[in-house]
């Protein structure tokens, strides 16, 4: 196993400068501040629903866009558990409400220097470890309530051009509506 993951030192390189723009960027945005996670969820900071909706439009544009012109020969998908992504949901945002932070401004919050954020760490690498070990019985349990890969638009039966344009709509309306309501 680790002789596949260290066997290219440029793919390592290329990880290591990403994540590091990464957690710039997650820093640059106040996203590795304790009080921003929680006032999401408090209800009164909303920097995190602004990035995620933007990397939503921004990432789903891309994706749809490179697959358009042929840099993508196909848009892969797993089959996933409606249940496991439910119970997943559920206790990242508990973890998430815990602790703080999300598990990438965690680990870009000790990077800053944060010693809260180390408890992430190894809660991160705990919840880890019990998910791999018990990933067996979880296998038996979600694997037949899978739900064949769809994405939104084939859902919806609408273009992907059609979908992202209305979240964008949404999420530029709802972004005006959160900075007049800041005032």
């Amino acid at each position: 196993m680790f002789n596949a993951l260290f066997a290219n030192p440029w793919v390592i390189a290329q990880g290591a400068l990403i994540g590091l723009v990464f957690g710039f960027l997650l820093q640059k945005a106040r996203l590795t501040n304790f009080s921003t996670v929680v006032g999401q969820f408090l209800f009164k900071d909303f920097t995190i629903l602004k990035v995620i909706l933007t990397a939503i439009i921004v990432g789903g544009s891309g994706i749809y866009t490179m697959f358009h012109f042929g840099f993508l020969s196909e848009i892969y998908l797993e089959n996933n558990s409606i249940l496991g992504v439910i119970i997943g949901g559920l206790t990242m945002g508990a973890g998430m409400v815990l602790l703080g932070y999300c598990p990438g401004s965690c680990t870009a919050a000790a990077g800053q220097g944060s010693r809260d954020a180390w408890w992430g760490i190894v809660g991160m690498i705990c919840g880890a470890s019990l998910y791999a070990r018990i990933y067996p019985t979880l296998q038996k349990v979600f694997i037949p309530q899978k739900t064949p890969p769809t994405t939104v638009p084939q859902l919806l039966g609408m273009p992907a051009w059609i979908i992202l344009s209305i979240i964008g709509l949404i999420a530029v309306a709802l972004f005006f509506a959160l900075e007049k309501n800041k005032k």
